[in-house]
């Protein structure tokens, strides 16, 4: 899978040498913004070591100006998802020695995202596209009322279950290769919440949000690729989400045309 297309310049030099005498391997980091370059940085290389782990290391002993995001570090918020090696993880579940090729890694932003600097990307209109399919809960009832009994073991609420884990990392929104294609187009997270919601007997709006799914950039613009089940850190299938609002998009016309 290609990378969004970016300027390049010539490879720069390291600003120090790493601080310890050990196995070392080279990363290539994007630094910049969309016209940026890269530059190839050493850094030990250790056993149990993560992706993430060699963005820090950077960060801490070569060039403290980088930018990226994490937080929890065990897998949990989504937050330091980048591109390794052209392929969308989140860095700190990829242990370096399941991604290092002849002693080197290439480390850069999301794909489908405009770089903002380095490795830190622009997820405005991930998110943006995230409500425009509809994906705002909207409860039937307040919290002075009491809780909704809801059978787990329905078909609607284990429709639910499936995609309810999305924790809006980004992953598979980069590893889309439609929403390079199309710009309107909602994305497999957009469409996998709206999923979630139309099956929620809770949610107030379901005909709205199905309409919103459906719309133009929602499921039909979907080719049913893979790459977003494919690349799901946690193993959510989006494209089965989506197929499920084509298919309930199929029936809603056909029971609205019936005499």
């Amino acid at each position: 899978m290609d990378d969004t297309p970016r300027d390049m310049a010539p490879e720069a030099a390291p600003r120090t040498e790493t601080p310890h005498d050990e196995a070392t391997i080279r990363a290539r980091v994007w630094r910049g913004d969309r016209r940026g370059r890269f530059v190839t940085y050493e850094v030990p290389h250790r056993e149990n070591q993560t992706v993430l782990d060699v963005v820090s290391e950077i960060q801490r002993y070569h060039e403290p100006a980088l930018a990226y995001r994490f937080a929890c570090r065990v897998g949990v918020c989504g937050s330091c998802a980048m591109t390794v090696n052209g392929r969308p993880r989140w860095t700190c579940r990829t242990h370096v020695k399941r991604v290092v090729e002849n002693g080197e890694i290439t480390i850069e932003p999301l794909r489908n995202m405009p770089p903002i600097k380095d490795l830190a990307c622009d997820m405005s209109a991930f998110f943006d596209k995230w409500h425009r399919a509809g994906g705002r809960f909207e409860g039937t009832a307040t919290r002075h009322d009491p809780p909704i009994p809801v059978d787990p073991a329905s078909k609607t609420r284990r429709h639910a279950d499936a995609g309810i884990e999305c924790i809006n990392c980004g992953v598979c929104y980069a590893a889309c290769d439609v929403v390079s294609w199309t710009d309107d187009y909602v994305g497999p997270a957009a469409l996998n919440r709206a999923w979630t919601l139309v099956n929620d007997e809770r949610h107030a709006d379901r005909r709205g949000t199905l309409d919103k799914a459906t719309a133009q950039g929602g499921c039909s613009s979907c080719h049913a690729q893979g790459n977003c089940t494919t690349h799901c850190p946690i193993g959510i299938s989006p494209t089965r989400s989506i197929a499920g609002l084509k298919r309930m998009s199929l029936l809603d016309l056909l029971n609205r045309r019936a005499p």
